[in-house]
Order: C-alpha cells, then sequence, then structure tokens
C-alpha cells in the first residue's frame, strides 16, 4: 500500500509501536455494515425477517455487519420500504452517540447523503425537527430521498451556507450533529481514492472550514444543548486543534465523556496547543483506529453548551411560518378532506399548508424562512389536480399499515413487489374483490412501500418514478 510520505510520519508519530499494525489492516477486507430503522420497525422483529447472516456492531444497538461480497441488501423490498440504511459501521456512531429524543430540534449541519440524518431521524419518533443541510443542492436532492425513504415527515431540508442560517436559528436546537467535510484519512483503506483527494487538499485546507463550521453551529445551539463534532480523518489539526478552538472562543462548552467501547481510543491532547486544563478536556473525546475494532477511521467529541441564569427557555430568532397558503379544517378542498378521512392517524389541520398544488403538514414552531434555501418543509401529502387529490411517495413511506384504511400487503417472496417496484401494472384479482377501487397503500410483508390506484382489480402503479427498482 503507498501512503504518502507526510501521512506516514504524522501517523508514526500519532500511533507509534501501534504503526506497524495499523498498516497491516489494509491488508484485511473492508466491513460493511447496515443500521435498522428502529422508527418502522424494531431491531427484534427486523432480526426475524432478515434474511441475511448479521454480526451485530457491538457498540451500535442497532447495527450489524453483514457480507458484503455475498449479500445484496441494496437490492431486497426491504431496503424499498425504509427497514434499513446501509452504512460503514464506524460511521454509525456519531449519530448513535448525540442524545437524540423526542420532542428534540436537531440540526445536521452537513448532512448529505444522510447516514446519520437518517438516524437522527429515526430517534425523534416523529416528534419535533430535524434540520437537514447541505450546501450542494444535487447532493440535497439525494438527502431529501434517503430521508423520505426512512419515513421522516418532521423536515426541514436546507440548502445553505452554514453562516447564514444563524439569523433564523440563533440558539434555536436541542442537539447539533456536525459531521465535518475532511481530509478522509479514516477512509484510506476502504476507498483508495481518498488518498489522491488528500494530495490535494490536506488537512490544513480543512482545518479552516472546520473551525468556521463548528463556532457557527455553536451560536445556533440552545444554552443546555448539545453538540456533537465527527470526522473520519486521524489529523489532529482536524480534531482536537478544532475542539480546542471551540472551547477558547466560548468558555461555556465543554467535553462530554460518551458511551465508550474497548476498541475507542482517547483523544490525544498532546497534539493540541491550548493550556493544560483545556487539553485535559480534550482527553474525553474519541478515536477510533481500523487496527482496533472493526470499522474505519472516525473522531468524535461531544459537547455541552452551559446555560447561565440569563439563558431563556428554547427560544426562536424568528417568527411563526408565516408563507402563503390554505390552512385550517375548513378551508381544505373537499378531495382532500376526503383523502385524509382515510388515515386512522390524527392530523392537525393547523399544520396543514397547501402551497400551488402541493399539501404539507408541516413541523410546529418553524421560524420564518424567508430568505434561505430550503428543498422541503415537513411532510410531502400530496398534490391537488383537477378536483382529485394524488398522495405522495413521502406519504406513503411515512405512514404503518394500520393507518391506512386500504392496504394490499405481498410477501417479500411474491414477485409482484419487484415489478411494483419496476412500475408495472399489476393484476391483484387474488387479494381484493371486484368493486374495490380507490387508492391503496402498498405494503411488503406489512411495511408500506407505495400508493397504487386500484379498479377492476388492477393496480395502477403510483411509485414514484424516480426511486423505481433499477435491474443490475
Amino acid at each position: 500500500m503507498d501512503l504518502p510520505a507526510l501521512f506516514e510520519e504524522k501517523m508514526k508519530r500519532l500511533l507509534g509501536p501501534e504503526y506497524d499494525n495499523y498498516l497491516s489492516c489494509f491488508n484485511e477486507p473492508r466491513h460493511y455494515g447496515l443500521r435498522v430503522n428502529t422508527s418502522k420497525i424494531s431491531v427484534e422483529d427486523f432480526l426475524k425477517i432478515a434474511p441475511w447472516h448479521l454480526e451485530p456492531v457491538p457498540w451500535i444497538r442497532n447495527g450489524f455487519y453483514y457480507d458484503g461480497e455475498k449479500d445484496q441488501p441494496a437490492k431486497h423490498p426491504y431496503y424499498f420500504a425504509g427497514l434499513y440504511y446501509l452504512q460503514e459501521p464506524s460511521a454509525m456512531t456519531p449519530a448513535d452517540r448525540l442524545p437524540v429524543e423526542p420532542g428534540d430540534r436537531v440540526l445536521d449541519l452537513c448532512a448529505a447523503p444522510g447516514g446519520k440524518a437518517t438516524e437522527l431521524g429515526a430517534r425523534l419518533m416523529g416528534d419535533g425537527l430535524l434540520a437537514a443541510n447541505d450546501l450542494s443542492a444535487s447532493r440535497a436532492r439525494g438527502l431529501l430521498k434517503n430521508l423520505e425513504l426512512f419515513g421522516v415527515g418532521n423536515l426541514l431540508l436546507l440548502c445553505e451556507e452554514p453562516g447564514r442560517l444563524i439569523p433564523y436559528f440563533y440558539e434555536y436546537f436541542d442537539k447539533i450533529l456536525i459531521d465535518a467535510p475532511c481530509s478522509g484519512e479514516g477512509m484510506f483503506r476502504k476507498d483508495r481514492k481518498m488518498i489522491r483527494a488528500w494530495e490535494e487538499h490536506g488537512p490544513d485546507y480543512f482545518s479552516k472550514i472546520q473551525k468556521s463550521l463548528i463556532t457557527q453551529a455553536a451560536q445556533m445551539l440552545r444554552p443546555g444543548g448539545m453538540l456533537l463534532y465527527s470526522t473520519c480523518t486521524f489529523s489532529p489539526e482536524e480534531n482536537e486543534q478544532t475542539v480546542e478552538y471551540l472551547l477558547e472562543k466560548d468558555s461555556r462548552f465543554e467535553v462530554c465523556e460518551m458511551k465508550g467501547y474497548e476498541g475507542f481510543c482517547q483523544g490525544i491532547p498532546e497534539m493540541a496547543a491550548g493550556d493544560f486544563a483545556l487539553k485535559e478536556e480534550l482527553r474525553k473525546t474519541v478515536r477510533i483506529f481500523p487496527h482496533k475494532m472493526k470499522g474505519e477511521g472516525h473522531f468524535l467529541a461531544l459537547l455541552k453548551k452551559r446555560a447561565d441564569r440569563n439563558s431563556e427557555e428554547k427560544t426562536t430568532a424568528g417568527s411563526v411560518w408565516n408563507q402563503p397558503g390554505r390552512s385550517g379544517k375548513s378551508q381544505l378542498p373537499a378531495e382532500l378532506t376526503e383523502f385524509l378521512s382515510l388515515l386512522t392517524r390524527n392530523l392537525d389541520s393547523e399544520r396543514i399548508k397547501i402551497r400551488g398544488s402541493s399539501v404539507y403538514y408541516m413541523p410546529e414552531r418553524l421560524p420564518d424562512l424567508k430568505g434561505i434555501r430550503f428543498l422541503r418543509t415537513g411532510l410531502l401529502l400530496g398534490e391537488l389536480k383537477k378536483k382529485r387529490f394524488e398522495p405522495s411517495q413521502a406519504l406513503a413511506m411515512n405512514l404503518k399499515k394500520e393507518e391506512y384504511a386500504f392496504t394490499i400487503d405481498f410477501s417479500s417472496q411474491d414477485d409482484r413487489v419487484i415489478r411494483y417496484l419496476k412500475g408495472e401494472t399489476l393484476d391483484v384479482s387474488d387479494l381484493v374483490s371486484a368493486d374495490e377501487k380507490g387508492w391503496y397503500l402498498v405494503c411488503v410483508d406489512g411495511y408500506s412501500l407505495g400508493f397504487g390506484k386500484l379498479s377492476g382489480q388492477t393496480l395502477k402503479n403510483k411509485y414514484l418514478p424516480g426511486w423505481r427498482w433499477q435491474s443490475l
């Protein structure tokens, strides 16, 4: 394995006598991970239906290893039902160690492609707000698909420079995750292309970005809130020194202990430049090395923003959502009201907003977003079209089978599942009577996949074209 000489010198200083053990891990196979979506299915129930051999990731309660050379979980209907996310095991750690609870207002500042955001959204269990931001519009669109596939509806998807968010969300969030862009040294074994990228943009380039991100995020965290900073690199400039930079800038922050694991290593405060007290705080940060555990390289720091006497409870800098739109049960179109009557879940009619032909179910207590870029606010319920309402793919993924009046539930062994995912019209005469018609929620083994429209025992496919099954 040809590694850059400067990188080798740094790793020898970091690891000392363990350096040879680190080098030997490049000859070992990479590890493939699967993380269960616990907002849709419990770990116990998932293990009963999973068709692969899974080995627990010991430090992640809902994480598992699978055989990436033999199994293809991305080509199984359960993937299309949003029952799990495929993610490198070490990369599961940041979202796992940020203590998100239902009702929290959470920001994932650098969220694409969504591995961490989907877990944060699942932990909210539909209560609270997940704000997911990515500067790139193309990455943000991919992020939106992953969040919708996971069934996250209490969503605000932003596409902005982090600094521009501060006036809208000053001291607004309870929890913030920064999985910062970095030099990627921890991924060298998994993806050899990262080495060339490192040679083009190394730690010095990224450390400036990271210091900016962490201080900007700090302003959006409420007093008493928690921030988790992570990278997939070994560079002290991007890790301990970035955390140290925040501690020096804002004395309200302190480093918190995280739930440990036998393979975790302490931070290396000797690589920081501050005073002794700050250096000792940095021992509470966590380093993950690939020669010590079955995962790639990572760094994590969990920080808390202390409250003071003048701190106010969960305030927002802006006003509540005030975009134009109709709301209120009496103002909803009849075709929308008729469809909503098929839901067994109670929706607050005041949170239903119509903008153009699109109908949304909005999160609570949003600030006024005028002036910043966003791709989605809330759950897209569907579209109003010429005196009819068409429910969305996002709504289908957000619903549980028991929350909708009419369902067609296929076994995962039924070839019609794949045909549905490919967009085909289906004969379902064995499952419904001749007089049944209307919108049906299509499920696999009890978990939603999308909608179809039934007429004459034929199911017209309404699976979202951009999501359809692509043959290898």
